[in-house]
């Protein structure tokens, strides 16, 4: 089967709890916006290969929320040493959800290095994750997603996937000061 990039997210929107903080950057961020608007939406685009340490960061500034991370492939690849900072700093509130396209899809799509052969799961794991499970199929990750969530962190979840449906890339929001101060007193609000 192929999962589709919008059915990923889908599947993850009954597991986040209004406290919970969502880390999403490029069109991750774009899909999530939509399908799930929310406060504690916390939008990185414009960082490329910052969305895993700027969610370490909100982890551990906020060790009784959990913080899921929707990373794109190419973004880990600018910061794979976040990994290792990651499993060191011993965060069980973290989920880092890598979705693994193997391109740079906003930037024209333009291949990843290494994209037929690297594996992000075993990368994860030999970092220091406590997990990492790869998913490939909309009803395995379904199935799979409560027993990843209920497991102390930091657990990454690879996901092999396609574009799925088009939504609307709004840089106006994602880069205004009105989307940082929506999140920032949603957090402040405890």
């Amino acid at each position: 089967m192929t999962l589709r990039r919008d059915d990923a997210l889908k599947a993850a929107i009954p597991h986040v709890a209004d406290e919970d903080i969502v880390v999403a950057v490029y069109q991750s961020c774009f899909d999530w916006l939509v399908l799930n608007p929310r406060d504690l939406n916390y939008v990185g685009v414009g960082a490329m290969g910052q969305a895993s340490s700027h969610a370490l960061g909100l982890a551990l500034a906020n060790p009784e929320r959990r913080v899921f991370v929707f990373d794109g492939d190419g973004s880990l690849l600018m910061n794979l040493g976040s990994l290792v900072t990651i499993a060191n700093a011993g965060v069980t509130n973290l989920y880092h959800f890598l979705f693994a396209n193997r391109v740079y899809e906003v930037n024209g799509a333009h291949p990843i290095p290494g994209a037929d052969r690297v594996d992000f799961a075993a990368m994860a794991r030999a970092a220091g994750y406590v997990g990492a499970r790869s998913f490939d199929d909309p009803d395995a990750l379904r199935e799979g997603l409560p027993e990843l969530l209920k497991a102390p962190g930091p657990q990454m979840a690879v996901l092999e996937i396609v574009p799925g449906e088009a939504y609307p890339r709004d840089y106006a929001h994602v880069h205004s000061a009105a989307a940082r101060q929506r999140f920032r007193a949603a957090l402040n609000r405890r």
